[in-house]
């Protein structure tokens, strides 16, 4: 059986802009603990918080989240 899972790219896109977690929690108003969150994969965002992360690197959400299908 699979189950659905949201994969990103956060962390990468960080890293190459040169700002630092709490830079991008700031900036799209979260804890620096909910960007380390996002980045390993262990919360998936609100669509409100997605578009801002999007917004913010100025790149489609869908060039940051992406759906994936794992085996159980």
């Amino acid at each position: 059986m699979k189950r659905e899972v949201i994969i990103n790219n956060v962390s990468e896109l960080r890293q190459k802009r040169g700002i630092t977690q709490e830079e991008l929690g700031k900036v799209v108003n979260v804890t620096r603990q909910t960007i380390i969150a996002i980045e390993r994969g262990n919360y998936t965002p609100s669509v409100l918080l997605a578009l801002k992360i999007a917004h913010f690197f100025e790149t489609p959400v869908d060039n940051i989240f992406k759906l994936s299908h794992e085996e159980k």
